[in-house]
Parts: C-alpha cells; structure tokens; sequence
C-alpha cells in the first residue's frame, strides 16, 4: 500500500473545542474515532438550533478557548472568562443542525448563551446558545465518499480529521506574493494536522498516511472545499482582503476536475483510537 521511503512528518497539532472559536496547538493528542480529543465537541448555535460560525459572524475567531483539567475555559478581550464544566452532568436535550444534518446536543445554560450573544452580539435577532455533542449520537460520514470503512463526527463540518500540508501552504502564499499579498498562516484553514515533508499538494494524491509504526492510520477521502472563513483574520477577526486566499486558490487549480477552491483532506480514523499522536512523529503515504 505505500511507497517505501515515502514519509512525512507531523508538524502541527491543533484541536478546536468549540467549532469556529480559536484552536489550541498541542504536542499530542489522543485520536478518538470522532476525531482528536475534544475537538469540534462544542458548537455555537441560534435560537432554532442552527449552528453558527466565523462565516456569520467573522468576530468568533476572537474568542480563544483553553482546556484546563476539570473545565473549557472562553477568553475574549472585552469580557470575564467563562468557564464550562467538563465533567458529565444533567442538562437540557436539543436537536442542533450541522449543515442538513440533525444532531442530539446537550444545552450549556443560560450563562454560556448571555456570555456569547455578549461578546459576539445576536444573529438576526437571535441570541446564541453553546451546546455540546451528545457522545450518544452518531453523526455518520457521507458513506458515497468512504471505503469501506465505518466513520462518524462531532460538529465538524463533516469528517473527524482535517489534514493539511506545509508545503502547500508555502505553494499557496508563493502565488500570492506574485500579486503583491501577504503570506498567510496555516490557522487560516484549521487543520488539526499539519504534515511536512512533502511536495506542495501530493496530499491530494494520496489514500492513506499511517504512523511508521503502524500504531494508527487515517484514510484521505476527500479534498476540503473551502469557504469564507479563509478570508477571516484569525487574530482579530476581520476580513482585510476580501475574497483571498479563495480566487488564488482557485486559480491554481488544485482540484482540476472540482469547481471551487480546496486546500487539505478530509480524513477519517482506519485504525488507532485510544493511540496518541505527536509533533514529530514521522508517517508514510500512500
């Protein structure tokens, strides 16, 4: 299944609790089938349920997130810390829409809903509520785009694993500097792994990257179209340039066949959960 000699490194590591707030950069992770720990275990939603992120509300990206041993812990600049019990506990029952599909959550409270509509202001006159995955649900993966393979997610957008790569990243702002812009940070894409390494886009012709060891294997299913939360200022949360990196992306054709702009793979969990990862650890493709 894989080249020999062919290998890549983990680079970067980063987990985002609550989707479309800040990440957090690790040196390890625990992978779990629905992704690293924790990730994508928090959502910010409306009044009806509806998830919400940087793409309405472009300011989410102010709000860093810690993880702390008994709590998550929201930071914004212009307000008192809020603090999220970890632990189980009763909480109110609700349906929360991830795209077109339906997913048991478990409501934060009153709190969590003052705090966010606070800091982030209401969505058309709806305040926002924080909500968590019922890790009773299973929110299944397309299966048109699986091999075989069994997979679910939290409140990702739609798989467990975003996977990205460095030299990518540096093909993508080579072609922007040509028209005069700046470079951009790889947290512009939210990767939970970076990979180094590699060519500028071999990503996408690979199936598999494993540990060496053989400890756990993900398998690329399917290139990450991406959207205007790419043009979103991950430290202060504005778009400067509007439409960027999106056209260049587009222009470079990186999926010929595909309309749209894509940078990373979606990737599910073939074997290792409960394993942990780490910055540095080497993988072969395939």
């Amino acid at each position: 299944m894989f080249s020999r000699g062919s290998r890549v490194k983990i680079s970067k590591l980063n987990v985002y609790p609550v989707k479309s707030l800040g990440g957090i950069g690790l040196e390890q992770a625990t992978l779990g089938v629905r992704g690293l720990a924790y990730d994508r275990h928090w959502m910010v939603v409306d009044q009806v349920g509806r998830f919400v992120t940087q793409r309405q509300l472009p300011g989410m990206a102010r709000v860093s997130v810690r993880l702390e041993s008994d709590w998550l812990v929201l930071e914004h600049p212009e307000a008192e810390p809020l603090a999220i019990e970890l632990a189980h506990r009763a909480r109110p029952r609700l349906t929360a829409y991830v795209w077109d599909d339906a997913c048991q959550a478990l409501d934060e409270g009153a709190e969590a809903s003052d705090w966010l509509t606070a800091v982030l202001g209401d969505l058309r006159g709806s305040s926002l509520r924080l909500v968590r995955f019922d890790e009773e649900h299973r929110r299944p993966v397309e299966s048109r785009y699986l091999q075989g393979e069994e997979a679910h997610t939290a409140f990702a957008d739609g798989y467990p694993f975003l996977i990205a790569s460095q030299a990518s990243l540096d093909a993508l702002n080579r072609n922007l500097a040509q028209k005069g812009l700046a470079p951009l940070p790889m947290n512009r894409f939210r990767p939970n792994i970076v990979l180094e390494g590699a060519h500028g886009f071999a990503e996408d012709g690979w199936s598999e990257v494993a540990a060496h060891d053989g400890r756990y294997r993900f398998g690329l299913r399917k290139p990450c179209q991406r959207c205007k939360i790419t043009t979103v200022d991950q430290a202060n949360g504005t778009i400067d340039i509007p439409g960027e990196p999106l056209q260049t992306l587009i222009e470079m054709k990186t999926q010929p066949l595909r309309p749209g702009a894509y940078f990373g793979q979606n990737a599910t969990l073939l074997g290792g959960a409960g394993e942990s990862l780490a910055v540095g650890d080497e993988l072969q493709v395939g």
